[in-house]
């Protein structure tokens, strides 16, 4: 039996429940490919899960879906980055040497050096102008701020006005360059430590929140997207037009995978309308370091973990 290495998840808690040991090292069946993992990132998502460190409603529904007393999955992580080196008798879209990135959802696996997943999983070839790095930084932030755009009916509209909160993590910027591909008039709303990433990434209208209160703006918005689940509908209705939509990664709303939204990105980033922002990229053997940082809320945009170099 041949093993592999994967960061094994026992109990929910800190970032130490984390351990790196050995495990049987996946086959894929007639409808698989096996993808040797280059890179994953490791995003709220991730730590939330970890962790279980939600309340309420939120907390029975997450303990329903992934273990009440420990994940049931004990191999975490839901991107990769890799190169496809085998596939079952079935596979006709990949083949053995293709670079594929994509996302597990609430089966995992990522934290590992092997994955298998099926064919017709949310996975496809990576941009060809994409490193490993990249790749594995693209899916979660993007994927998660398509998939409320398009809920908030944004990707239908005409010039929306546009107010991003926590505009400097992985799922803000995506929604900053998302709104700059939607054409849409951007408010960005992060702390003075970001305001430099967000110039960058071409933003114009900030508010640095621990300058000034953006509750108090004068514009009104289309949509206020609360980009890390810290603010309410009721702190912000004021700020919205009439018809106006107020939506969080906060809730009991899960941001449900198409593989339609990898699509996107990797056309996006392919034209060059989509960066991959990485704040730190941490080896494999880091992994409890690399959850400490997104831990600490000083993330911006993405951390990356490498797993075989």
């Amino acid at each position: 039996m041949q093993k592999m290495k994967a960061a094994v998840c026992r109990q929910y808690g800190a970032p130490e429940v984390l351990q790196i040991q050995e495990v049987k090292k996946p086959v894929c069946r007639n409808d698989e490919i096996l993808v040797r993992i280059m890179a994953s990132s490791v995003n709220s998502g991730d730590v939330k899960l970890r962790s279980l460190a939600v309340s309420g409603l939120q907390k029975i529904v997450m303990q329903m879906v992934l273990g009440f007393s420990r994940p049931r999955r004990s191999v975490l992580g839901m991107v990769y980055a890799g190169m496809v080196v085998d596939t079952g008798k079935k596979v006709s879209r990949f083949k053995v040497g293709d670079r594929v990135f994509g996302m597990t959802g609430f089966s995992f696996g990522a934290y590992a050096e092997y994955i298998n997943v099926k064919e017709n999983s949310i996975v496809l070839t990576m941009p060809a102008n994409a490193g490993f790095e990249q790749a594995a930084a693209l899916p979660f932030g993007w994927h998660t701020a398509i998939y409320f755009f398009e809920k908030a009916g944004i990707n239908a509209s005409k010039r929306a006005s546009i107010l991003v909160y926590g505009a400097s993590g992985s799922v803000g910027t995506a929604a900053v360059q998302l709104a700059h591909y939607f054409n849409a008039e951007l408010t960005s709303v992060c702390s003075s430590a970001g305001k430099d990433l967000l110039q960058g990434l071409g933003a114009t209208s900030i508010i640095c929140y621990d300058q000034e209160d953006f509750t108090q703006c004068q514009k009104k918005f289309d949509l206020v997207f609360d980009a890390v689940g810290k603010i309410s509908r009721q702190s912000c209705k004021h700020l919205l037009n009439q018809g106006g939509r107020f939506v969080t990664v906060g809730g009991l709303d899960m941001a449900g995978q198409k593989l339609s939204h990898l699509q996107l990105i990797r056309e996006l980033f392919e034209k060059g309308k989509c960066q991959a922002v990485i704040d730190k990229v941490y080896p494999f053997n880091e992994i409890v370091a690399a959850n400490r940082y997104v831990d600490s809320g000083k993330k911006k945009g993405n951390v990356v973990l490498l797993l075989n170099e």
